[in-house]
């Protein structure tokens, strides 16, 4: 039977102590039940025992300091790797969105070299003609560009170059600004965009200023071969006919040569520790400035009355990865391969969960399993914060974890099972001195 297997502290008990460049803290330091932060463990090992992932990272932070890091499992289903919090790495998925691609634009905006209300088409000309000249980088960032989810450029594309222009050409779904439409096309114009701007590929535009000024130096695009041991693997049959391990799971991703605005960065759970510390602080960390105050709070603040989207950040709905209990204010991302990170402003929390659950899976639905996982976490963090009392919020009966619905048994309604039975009955015929009978 899998059991998860810790690989650094289960509570962070000792104040004083250092993780991935955060202090560490007792949660009682930081107003936290420990107690309640260890109903993760049952939950991360529910999620393993399923098949719904071989392993995982789980960081809770709180008031600038870490209370909670620890590794489950193992990289793959083979027991010989176990996950250890500051050293495995993890393709990050559509966390590329915020934490890539979000922040270089909001850099770039701090500096005056890009407005709200400029037309994409400023930029990149060739982002042009039609509607397309009306399309404005807030739109990008709200997903109201009118640009279709996504597009197979690897299907159409032989060269990164010709990647690169299929996404630009790629023609509009909706009018600008009529509807929603959640893209990797869009995100992908914005990282376009921030290279135009800058002069400097994404890539190294981010390392130069943002992840190396924050010591984030295991966050990179397209990590060399020599971390490949450290590297959780993703899918074993991909279209490009290998197993993934150290290469971006995401085939546009790959098609446009391994660095794209919607996927392609690699972390570990210690450094996006320091990232979204950075973020509840406003933009600065160890007296390093990466954003200003204002150009944080104006890009996680819900931007439209319906839905939950900011300006490339989405902010909590409570149904979905974010769970119940985090504040309306707080704001995060998910990613396909198993990610997620949210940041509650209010609760001075971050919750930070990875794991490669694209990686051989096992269960019926891992799908499910996952996002169980992810709302679960967030709950639990969230219910193990003391209020300015001293109190804590009711905890529910059971958790998704403890119901696991749908993980890996049929889902059948009542009203299906019913007719079921009543086909059944119909069907068989029935001995005058029948004592009893037996459903399945």
């Amino acid at each position: 039977m899998l059991t998860p297997l810790l690989t650094s502290l289960v509570i962070l008990a000792n104040a004083g102590g250092t993780v991935g460049g955060l202090p560490s803290k007792a949660p009682a330091a930081v107003g936290m039940s420990g107690a309640r932060l260890q109903k993760i463990d049952k939950v991360l090992a529910r999620g393993i025992k399923a098949g719904g992932f071989p392993g995982g990272v789980v960081i809770i932070g709180r008031r600038g300091a870490t209370v909670l890091e620890k590794g489950f499992g193992n990289l793959s289903w083979s027991g010989k790797s176990p996950v250890e919090p500051s050293n495995t790495i993890y393709d990050l998925a559509s966390l590329t969105k915020v934490v890539a691609t979000t922040s270089a634009i909001m850099m770039l905006y701090d500096q005056g070299k890009v407005r709200l209300d400029d037309k994409v088409s400023k930029f990149i000309p060739a982002f042009s003609g039609g509607l397309k000249d009306d399309i404005t980088i807030q739109q990008l960032l709200e997903h109201r560009s009118g640009l279709p989810a996504g597009r197979d450029l690897w299907r159409i594309a032989m060269t990164p170059g010709e990647a690169r222009q299929a996404v630009i050409e790629t023609p509009l779904e909706c009018e600008p600004g009529a509807c929603l439409i959640y893209s990797d096309l869009g995100a992908d114009m914005l990282g376009f965009v921030a290279e135009a701007i800058s002069g400097q590929r994404l890539d190294i535009f981010l390392q130069e200023h943002v992840f190396d000024p924050l010591g984030m130096h295991e966050t990179m695009f397209r990590p060399h071969w020599t971390l490949r041991d450290r590297i959780a693997p993703t899918e074993l049959t991909p279209p490009r006919g290998y197993p993934l391990r150290g290469e971006v799971h995401d085939e546009n991703a790959f098609a446009l040569g391994g660095v794209a605005g919607h996927a392609g960065l690699f972390s570990t759970a210690t450094d996006l520790a320091v990232f979204a510390q950075m973020m509840l602080n406003g933009g600065e960390i160890n007296g390093v400035r990466i954003i200003s105050d204002s150009t944080v709070a104006l890009f996680t603040a819900r931007t439209a009355e319906r839905g939950t989207r900011a300006l490339g950040w989405d902010t909590c709905g409570h149904d979905g990865s974010c769970g119940k209990y985090l504040s309306s204010r707080a704001y995060g991302h998910t990613g396909f391969t198993g990610t997620s990170l949210w940041i509650d402003p209010d609760r001075d929390l971050f919750v930070i969960l990875l794991t490669n659950r694209v990686h051989a899976a096992r269960a019926r639905r891992p799908s499910k399993v996952i996002a169980d996982v992810r709302a679960d976490v967030a709950d639990a963090a969230a219910l193990a914060v003391r209020d300015a009392e001293g109190d804590l919020l009711a905890m529910p009966a059971s958790f998704r974890a403890d119901r696991a619905v749908g993980w890996n048994r049929p889902i059948r309604s009542r009203s299906r099972r019913s007719k079921s039975k009543k086909k059944a009955s119909s069907s068989i015929v029935t001995p005058i001195h029948r004592t009893s009978s037996k459903t399945n």
